[in-house]
C-alpha cells in the first residue's frame, strides 16, 4: 500500500496516484459540473474503493464517489491531519483547585483514520489546553491514570481510581473531575459512590458522546460544567455531568447511583432514574434541584473502601431462560447474583430450583427489575412471594447495574452473608429512593 495515500485502494488509488496527490494535500475535485475543495484525508482500512474523502473548509468530512469523469487536481500542500494541542492558558491566582483525572473515553479521543473509529489520544492537560475557558473556573491539576475505553475497565480499575481520587482529595483540592467513556460511566459512578464514603468535596465524572475534533462535540460544555461543579457546588457526592438537552445550554448533574445511559448517541443520553438530578450547571452557575444532598465540608475525613469482589454476576431473565445459566455461575464459584427480572421482580418457575440451590450454597441472590421506572414489589404475586421465601433479596428501585456494583463492593468489605444481605437492602448512597418519582 502507498503509505502517502493511506487507506485508498483499487480505482480510487489509481486516480490519486495519476493525479500525484497525497494525504494532506489541498485538492480540487470536479464531478458532474460540481467542484469540491478540501484536504485529502486517509480512508478507513475497511472503506470501499469508490470514494475519495476530503475535509472541507467547514471542518466536516465528505466522501465523493469517483467515476471515469471525475477529475482530481492538486492545488496546494497542507499538513496531514494531526493533533497538536495549544499551550495551556496561564493559571489565575485565587481560584478553586480542581484535579482532572483522565481514564480515556470519547472525551479524550480523536478520530483514528486507519480504522475510521475514535481512539484514546488526548491527555487531561490537553483537555485543559483545548478548553481555555477552564482557566476562569479553577486552577487545574491533571493526571492520566488510564487511557482506555470504558468497556475495558474492570473492578480493579475502579479500586485504583478510588485510591487515586482519595489521594487528590487528601492534597486539599476543592473537587475532582474524572474523564471517562460514557458506555460504562454509570458503573464507575456507582463504584466510586460506595468506595468513597464521607466525601468532603464533589467527585464529578464526565464524558462525551462525540469526540472533541467533531464540530458537534459535546466535550467542551460537559467539561466546563464538570469543573464548575467540582469547584463550587455545595454538595459532596459522586455525580455524572452530561448535557441536559441536545442543545449547548446546560449540563445536568446526576447522582452516581441513579444514572443510566439511555441513548446510544444523543448528547443528552444520560438520565436520572426514579429520582431527581442533584443539580445543573447553567451559565457557569450551580442550580440545585434537590434539598436532599450531602454537604461540602473540608472538615470531613474521607473514608476509603476500595475493594470489590469480582465473582458477582448480573443475569437478565428472558422467556425460556435455562436454569443451567445460574448453575454455571454457582459451579464457577460466584458469590453473588443480581437477577434482572420482569416487572415487579419475577422469573419463570422452571429456574426456581437453581435459585434455591444457589442460596443454599451461600450465594447471595438479589432481584432488580428490567423496567426503567418504578420499583420491585415481590409481595404482589405468588411468584415474587415464593422467591422472597427462598431468600432472594428485593432491591426496590435500585438500578440493576448499581445493584451489581453494590453487591461487588459489599462482598469486598465483608464475608458475613447475613450482614451483606442487610447492607444490600440498606440505602447507603441514595441508591434506593424513599418513594417512586412520578416521571409524568
Amino acid at each position: 500500500m502507498n503509505e502517502s495515500i493511506s487507506g485508498y485502494k483499487g480505482r480510487v488509488l489509481d486516480v490519486l496516484v495519476k493525479s500525484k496527490v497525497q494525504v494532506g494535500d489541498l485538492v480540487r475535485i470536479n464531478k458532474d459540473d460540481i467542484t469540491y475543495e478540501g484536504i485529502l484525508i486517509p480512508r478507513s482500512e475497511l472503506g470501499d474503493d469508490k470514494h475519495i474523502v476530503i475535509k472541507i473548509r467547514s471542518g466536516y468530512n465528505i466522501g465523493i464517489e469517483v467515476t471515469e469523469e471525475t477529475k482530481v487536481t492538486k492545488i496546494g500542500v497542507e499538513k496531514a491531519p494531526a493533533f497538536t494541542p495549544p499551550a495551556p492558558p496561564a493559571q489565575k491566582p485565587g481560584l478553586p483547585k480542581v484535579s482532572i483525572i483522565s481514564t480515556g473515553g470519547t472525551i479524550a479521543s480523536r478520530v483514528d483514520y486507519r480504522t475510521g473509529a475514535v481512539r484514546p489520544a488526548i491527555s487531561a492537560s490537553d483537555l485543559y489546553s483545548i478548553v481555555p475557558e477552564l482557566s476562569d473556573v479553577a486552577a487545574i491539576d491533571t493526571q492520566i491514570l488510564f487511557s482506555v475505553f470504558s468497556e475495558d475497565l474492570t473492578p480493579k480499575h475502579w479500586s485504583e481510581l478510588a485510591v487515586t481520587v482519595a489521594e487528590h482529595i487528601s492534597r486539599g483540592v476543592d473537587g475532582v473531575v474524572v474523564t471517562h467513556g460514557t458506555d460504562t460511566m454509570g458503573y464507575t459512578a456507582a463504584a466510586l459512590s460506595f468506595a468513597l464514603r464521607n466525601l468532603p468535596v464533589p467527585v464529578v465524572l464526565v464524558g462525551a458522546q462525540r469526540s472533541e475534533d467533531r464540530p458537534s462535540s459535546d466535550a467542551a460544555l460537559n467539561l466546563i460544567g464538570a469543573v464548575s461543579a467540582a469547584a463550587k457546588a455545595p454538595f459532596a457526592e459522586v455525580v455524572v455531568a452530561m448535557h441536559e438537552t441536545i442543545s449547548d445550554e446546560s449540563v445536568v448533574l446526576h447522582r452516581g447511583t441513579k444514572v443510566r445511559k439511555l441513548h446510544t448517541s444523543r448528547r443528552d443520553a444520560f438520565k436520572t432514574v426514579n429520582a431527581q438530578p442533584v443539580a445543573k450547571v447553567l451559565d457557569n452557575q450551580i442550580v440545585m434541584l434537590t434539598d436532599d444532598y450531602q454537604r461540602r465540608s473540608k472538615e470531613k475525613n474521607i473514608i476509603l473502601q476500595p475493594k470489590f469482589e469480582e465473582k458477582v454476576a448480573l443475569i437478565k431473565f428472558y422467556p425460556g431462560m435455562d436454569s443451567k445459566i445460574i448453575d454455571w455461575h454457582v459451579e464457577a464459584g460466584y458469590n453473588g447474583i443480581v437477577l434482572e427480572g420482569t416487572g415487579l421482580g419475577h422469573v419463570r418457575q422452571a429456574i426456581f430450583h437453581s435459585i434455591k440451590k444457589a442460596i443454599e450454597k451461600g450465594v447471595i441472590v438479589a432481584m432488580a427489575s428490567q423496567c426503567i421506572w418504578g420499583r420491585v414489589n415481590m409481595n404482589v404475586y405468588t411468584t415474587g412471594r415464593d422467591l422472597v421465601a427462598m431468600g432472594v433479596v428485593p432491591l426496590q428501585d435500585m438500578l440493576a447495574e448499581t445493584a451489581l456494583v453494590k453487591l461487588m463492593w459489599i462482598l469486598g468489605q465483608t464475608q458475613d452473608k447475613e450482614k451483606a444481605k442487610d447492607l444490600l437492602a440498606t440505602n447507603l448512597a441514595y441508591e434506593i429512593s424513599s418513594r417512586t418519582v412520578d416521571v409524568n
